[in-house]
Order: structure tokens, then C-alpha cells, then sequence
């Protein structure tokens, strides 16, 4: 079952709204789905429909409210891809940082005590910032964008962090996966997978950028961290 809830900031101050997606029965656990730069699209609910599938109940924050509610983008059209690029320009990663927060606490409210999150892109780079400032039992970034300046904030990183990184990453260049490997390869909580020969967004879930195998693989990787983290 799905369903758009409305959800308050931490401050109290506004609401925004987020996808939910509940298992059958009661969950086992809940897991913020963090979206790329083209919103709470028909990918990313799919995401969450498949985590609920697996008995988590899965809550995708529409953090591109600080533009307005209900943005919807897909990166195989031009328009809506540079659209997606001026949003990611202008949008608050804190203030997403914040909202995630209060979405693992509203998750936590639902009766789930153990919630983690897993973000995509843009969601990928949330993820790593999530593990780092918020109470995440466990969270997973696929191709995150930019961790390499983010790399002093690792020693805040407390509990397990898995990235999915694709070698031939338009968007994250050799430098900046070395920094990666370099920052976080002997980090105790951080678990780092490479994908030879693979792009930016091969997990998605339509699409042109889609592998199949490797998204296979890397999905199959995420559910065992989340089977032995969030049990």
C-alpha cells in the first residue's frame, strides 16, 4: 500500500510531503529512499514499492520543497535533465540533510526501531552526509557525487555505510574515486563497491542508464547490508 503523507520539518516551521510505501503486516524495519536530482519520479517510487515488497516500510521525502511540491523529472528528456541540473545548482543540502532527519524520525514514530536510508546521485552524496550527521542504523549511496569533499566528515560516521561506485563515472572522475578509496577504504563502518566499466545511474529503474546485471548485483549487495544492519 502507498500513500503520500505530509510530514513536518524538525524546526516545525513547514511540511512537506513524502512518498510511503508499507509492506504487509508489520514492517521489519523502515528505509528512507533519498532521490536523485529529478524529484520523487516514477523511479524512485518504484524503489520504495520494491522495499515494501521486501517488508520495510519505505519513505521517499520530496526534498525539492524548497522549490515547490511535487517536482517530477526524467533524465531521457533534454529539457527536464538541464531542468534537474539548475535544481541541483540552487538546492539546500543541509536543509535535505534536515528533512531526512525528519524523515527517519517519523519513521522511527511509525513503530520501526531500526531505520536506514539509501540514496541515489544526488541521494548518493545525501547518503554519505546522512551516515555522517543523522542517527541512520545503516545507509547506502549508489554513484554519490563529490564525497571527496566531504571525506573530513568520516570520523562522524558511526554506524555501516555501503557506495556502489561505477568506475566510468561521468560525474565522479578518477581523482575523485581515488579520494574515496584513499578517505574510506580502512574506515571500520564504510564498505566501498567498484563497477568496472559501468556510468552514472545504472540502478535506476527505467531508462536508458540501466544495467541490468550490475544493478542486480549492487541491489542484491544493499539488501544483505540491510538484512544483517537493520535486523
Amino acid at each position: 500500500m502507498s500513500e503520500i503523507v505530509r510530514l513536518d520539518t524538525l524546526d516545525k516551521k513547514n511540511g512537506f510531503n513524502a512518498y510511503v510505501a508499507r509492506p504487509q503486516g508489520k514492517p521489519k524495519a523502515a528505509i528512507v529512499v533519498i532521490q536523485e536530482i529529478f524529484g520523487i519520479n516514477a523511479g524512485i517510487r518504484c524503489k520504495c514499492d520494491k522495499l515494501a515488497e521486501e517488508g520495510y516500510l519505505a519513505v521517499a521525502p520530496d526534498l525539492f520543497w524548497q522549490f515547490e511540491d511535487g517536482i517530477e523529472l526524467d533524465p531521457d528528456i533534454e529539457a527536464e535533465m538541464q531542468k534537474a541540473f539548475d535544481l541541483f545548482g540552487k538546492f539546500d543540502q543541509d536543509q535535505g540533510i534536515r528533512d531526512i532527519e525528519a524523515a527517519i524520525k517519523w519513521a522511527r514514530s511509525q513503530g520501526c526501531r531500526k531505520v536506514g536510508a539509501v540514496g541515489y546521485c544526488l541521494g548518493g552524496r545525501l547518503a554519505y552526509m546522512t551516515s555522517a550527521r543523522t542517527d541512520s542504523d545503516a545507509t547506502v549511496g549508489y554513484y554519490a557525487v563529490g564525497v571527496d569533499s566531504l571525506l573530513h566528515e568520516k570520523h562522524a560516521i558511526a554506524h555501516p555505510l555501503m557506495l556502489h561506485i561505477p568506475t566510468e563515472d561521468g560525474f565522479v572522475d578518477k581523482d575523485t574515486q581515488k579520494a574515496m578509496h584513499e578517505g574510506l577504504d580502512n574506515h571500520p563502518k564504510v564498505t566501498l563497491h567498484d563497477y568496472e566499466g559501468l556510468d552514472h545511474g545504472f540502478a535506476t529503474e527505467f531508462g536508458k542508464r540501466r544495467n541490468e546485471e550490475a544493478a542486480n548485483l549492487a541491489d542484491s549487495r544493499t539488501a544483505e547490508f540491510f538484512a544483517e544492519h537493520l535486523a
